[in-house]
C-alpha cells in the first residue's frame, strides 16, 4: 500500500464531499495502491449517509460520540497500512497530481519524516499557515501581541509563518499545518501517534516538534496545491476558538519545554488568551452595536435642537426644562424607542422603513403611556411625538446613507442581485441555474463561460436563445469579469480539473474582486468562502424555514423570557403536578439563561442555530396510536418551516405537565 488518506468529519458534509471526489481523482493519478479512511465524530448531518452512498471506496469509522481531532486521526492511522499516511482536512480540494509529487518527494528525500504543500484559501490566496516555526516563547510572544502580524518578513518577528522565505520554494521548516500533513510510517512508528490531549488545535505543532526530535525532517513543498476553506472548520473569530487554540498552546510548552521557561510560557499565554478574547467580544458587540449606538446619539442631538426649539417657541410655562430631561428621560426615550425598533425587525436584512415606523410608533405609545404615571418625569407629550418622529427619520436616514455607500442607490428594501457566470459546459450550466433558482439565490446569471473552444457561428437564426449561447471562452475570462461587471464564478467541478480551477484563481486580476465557488461533479452543493476568517458557504435545495429568521428567532426568545419567569413565579404551584420537580426548575433556569429553549427541534438533525428543546411539537400532537421517528421529523419540519410564536404557546398548553 502506498499511500493512507485520513480525513475526520465533524458536520461538514457539503465539504467532505467535494474533498471524497478531489481525492478520488489524485488516486487515479498516482496510480498505485491507495487506502482512504472517513473517521465521522457523530455528525447528524447526513455525512455518514453519503459516504455511503457516493463513496464505497472509503473505509468508514463512525463514532457514537466526537472523541476530537486526535483521537479519530488515531483510530485510523491504527488501521493504516500505506508507506505514506496523509492527514487531510474535510474543508480541502487537492489538485490531481497531488499525491503523485509528493510520493515522488517523499521517495527522494528519504530523511523526510513530514511533508506539507502550499495551501490557498477559497479565493486562490496564499495562506500563510502553509510553513511555520515552532511557537518557542519568543515566536510565540510576537505572535500573540502582533508584530509578526506588523512585520511578517521580518526573521525575527516573523517567523511564526516564516514570512521571510519565498512560499514559490522548497524548504526545511519546523511545523507542518495539520490540514494536509504527509507523513511516513516509519516515522510515525518511530515517534508514536497523535498526542491525544490535545481536543482540537496543537496535535500538529506537536507531532511535527517530535518529528524533528526523533531526527526526521518536515518539508514545505510548493510543486502542488491545495484549496483549504480553513474558516467553516475553526470558526476563527469565535471567542472559543480562542481559548481552545491558545490552550492547546500551554499544553505544548508544559510537555515540551524546561519547567523554568514552561512557566513563563504558560503565563504569557493565559494573558493572551484573556486579551486575545476580550477583543474579539469587544469586536464583536461593537460591529453589532454600532448602528445602534449611531442612531442614539442622532437621535439625542435631534432631541436637543427640539428641546431649545420648544422652550423658546411653544412651552406653556416660559422657562427651561430641568438637566434630567437630557440627562435622563431623553435617554430613556431613545432605549424604548430603539429597543422596541430592534425586535420590531429595524436592523434585520434587507432594511424595510415599514419596521422602522412600527417600531417607533409602538415605542412611542409605551412612552406615553408610562408618562401618565410619573408626574416627576411628565415633561411634554408634544416632545415624545415629534422626538418618536425625529426618531424615524434620524434612523432611516443613516440607514440610507450606509445602503447608498455600499450599493450606490437609495433604494433601501431592494439589494442589487449578484452578477453570476457559470465556468463549464452548456449541460453543467443549466444544472447550476436550478440548483440557484430552487435554493431561492437573489442572483443574475449573465451566462456560462465554455471550457470547450466555440465554434464560428456562419448565421445567427433569430429564434435561437440567448442563455444557450456561451459568453466566451477561458482565455476571455478576465475581459468578461470586466465587461459584465460579474460578483461571482462558479466552477463545474465536472467539466474543469481542481488543478485548473486553482490556476484560474491565481490568474485571474484582483480587481474588481470576484467571488468563487465550485460545484462538485453529480453534488447538489454549490461550495466556496470568501476568506479564511470566515465560514465556508454554499448554495442548496433546502427548505427556508421561518423558525430561523431573525424577527421569529428574537420573537421566540422574547417569548422564552417571560414565559420561563412566569412559570418560577408559578412554580410553588406547578412544581407539584411535574414528574420530576427538580428538573422543572432547572429548565426554567436554562430557558431564562438561553441555553435551553420550552418548544424547539429534538427528533430532525439540529441547526448550529438550535438550542436544545425541552418539548417537541410532536409531544403536543393528539393520536391513538404512537409515533413514529418518521412522523415526529415531518411534524417538526413543518413547525420550523411555518413558525409563530402562537405555537410555542399552544405547545406548552398542551404539555405543561412535562415542563420537567
Amino acid at each position: 500500500m502506498k499511500l493512507s488518506v485520513v480525513i475526520v468529519n465533524y458536520n461538514v458534509c457539503y465539504f467532505l464531499e467535494q474533498a471524497l471526489l478531489s481525492v478520488r481523482r489524485a488516486v487515479e493519478k498516482l496510480g498505485q495502491p491507495v487506502e482512504v479512511f472517513v473517521v465521522d465524530n457523530n455528525s447528524v448531518d447526513g455525512s455518514v449517509t453519503m459516504v455511503r452512498a457516493r463513496f464505497p471506496e472509503v473505509v468508514l469509522i463512525t463514532n457514537r460520540d466526537n472523541p476530537g481531532f486526535s483521537k479519530a486521526n488515531n483510530q485510523a492511522l491504527r488501521r493504516a497500512t500505506g508507506e505514506y499516511q496523509l492527514l487531510l482536512n474535510p474543508d480541502t480540494v487537492v489538485e490531481e497530481d497531488t499525491f503523485r509529487a509528493c510520493c515522488d518527494f517523499m521517495d527522494a528525500h528519504p530523511d523526510c519524516g513530514g511533508l506539507g504543500v502550499k495551501m490557498l484559501d477559497g479565493q486562490g490566496r496564499f495562506l500563510p499557515e502553509s510553513k511555520r516555526a515552532l511557537p518557542t516563547p519568543a515566536v510565540a510572544f510576537y505572535k500573540m501581541f502582533g508584530l509578526a502580524k506588523l512585520m511578517p518578513k521580518s526573521r525575527t518577528f516573523g517567523r511564526y509563518h516564516l514570512g521571510f522565505l519565498s512560499p514559490e520554494e522548497t524548504h526545511e521548516v519546523e511545523v507542518l499545518s495539520g490540514a494536509f500533513m504527509l507523513l511516513r510510517k516509519a516515522a510515525l512508528d518511530h515517534i508514536g501517534l497523535l498526542d491525544e490531549a490535545y481536543f482540537m488545535y496543537g496535535e500538529d505543532i506537536d507531532l511535527s516538534y517530535r518529528l524533528t526530535q526523533g531526527g526526521w525532517k518536515n518539508y514545505y513543498f510548493p510543486g502542488t496545491r491545495i484549496i483549504h476553506y480553513k474558516g467553516e472548520s475553526t470558526k476563527r473569530t469565535s471567542v472559543n476558538f480562542v481559548f481552545v487554540f491558545y490552550r492547546a498552546m500551554v499544553i505544548f510548552a508544559r510537555k515540551h519545554f524546561a519547567p523554568g521557561r514552561a512557566g513563563l510560557f504558560s503565563l504569557l499565554i493565559n494573558a493572551a488568551i484573556w486579551l486575545r478574547a476580550g477583543a474579539a467580544l469587544l469586536e464583536r458587540l461593537l460591529r453589532r452595536a454600532t448602528p445602534l449606538l449611531l442612531d442614539a446619539g442622532l437621535i439625542w442631538v435631534g432631541m436637543y435642537f427640539l428641546k431649545s426649539y420648544w422652550e423658546d417657541n411653544h412651552k406653556f410655562v416660559p422657562g427651561n426644562y430641568p438637566p434630567q430631561y437630557l440627562t435622563v428621560a431623553v435617554p430613556a426615550y431613545i432605549l424604548v424607542w430603539l429597543t422596541s425598533a430592534y425586535i420590531s425587525g429595524a436592523y434585520d436584512p434587507p432594511v424595510k422603513t415599514s419596521r422602522v415606523v412600527r417600531g417607533i410608533f409602538v415605542g412611542t405609545l409605551l412612552i406615553s403611556a408610562a408618562s401618565n404615571f410619573l408626574d416627576a418625569w411628565r415633561f411634554s407629550k408634544a416632545l415624545i411625538i415629534l422626538g418618536g418622529a425625529w426618531a424615524v427619520a434620524a434612523v432611516v436616514g443613516r440607514q440610507l446613507v450606509a445602503h447608498f455607500a455600499k450599493h450606490r442607490n437609495l433604494r433601501l428594501s431592494e439589494r442589487r442581485p449578484k452578477n453570476i457566470a457559470i465556468v463549464g459546459s452548456g449541460p453543467e450550466s443549466r444544472r447550476v441555474r436550478h440548483l440557484l433558482e430552487a435554493a431561492g439565490v437573489q442572483a443574475r446569471v449573465i451566462g456560462y463561460i465554455s471550457v470547450a473552444p466555440v465554434a464560428v457561428r456562419t448565421e445567427t437564426p433569430l429564434a435561437s436563445p440567448l442563455p444557450e449561447e456561451p459568453l466566451g471562452e477561458l482565455h476571455q475570462l478576465a475581459d468578461i469579469i470586466r465587461l459584465y461587471a460579474l460578483d461571482e464564478l462558479i466552477f463545474c467541478g465536472k467539466d474543469l480539473a481542481a488543478s485548473q480551477i486553482i490556476a484560474l484563481m491565481l490568474s485571474l486580476p484582483s480587481e474588481p474582486p470576484v467571488a468563487y465557488k465550485i460545484l462538485p461533479e453529480d453534488s447538489q452543493y454549490i461550495i466556496g468562502s470568501s476568506s479564511k476568517d470566515t465560514p465556508g458557504d454554499y448554495y442548496t435545495l433546502e427548505i427556508a424555514l421561518n423558525l430561523y429568521k431573525p424577527q421569529q428567532a428574537r420573537a421566540k426568545r422574547l417569548l422564552d423570557l417571560l414565559s420561563s419567569a412566569g412559570l418560577l413565579l408559578l412554580a410553588p404551584g406547578l412544581v407539584w403536578f411535574q414528574a420530576s420537580k427538580g428538573q422543572y426548575l432547572r429548565n426554567c433556569l436554562a430557558v431564562l439563561l438561553g441555553t435551553r429553549t420550552w418548544v424547539g427541534l429534538r427528533h430532525m438533525a439540529p441547526s448550529a442555530r438550535a438550542v436544545p428543546a425541552v418539548l417537541s411539537p410532536a409531544d403536543a400532537a393528539v393520536s391513538s396510536t404512537p409515533l413514529n421517528e418518521v412522523t415526529k421529523r415531518r411534524l417538526e419540519l413543518l413547525y420550523a418551516k411555518d413558525y409563530e410564536p402562537g405555537m410555542d404557546l399552544s405547545v406548552l398548553w398542551r404539555c405543561w405537565r412535562r415542563l420537567g
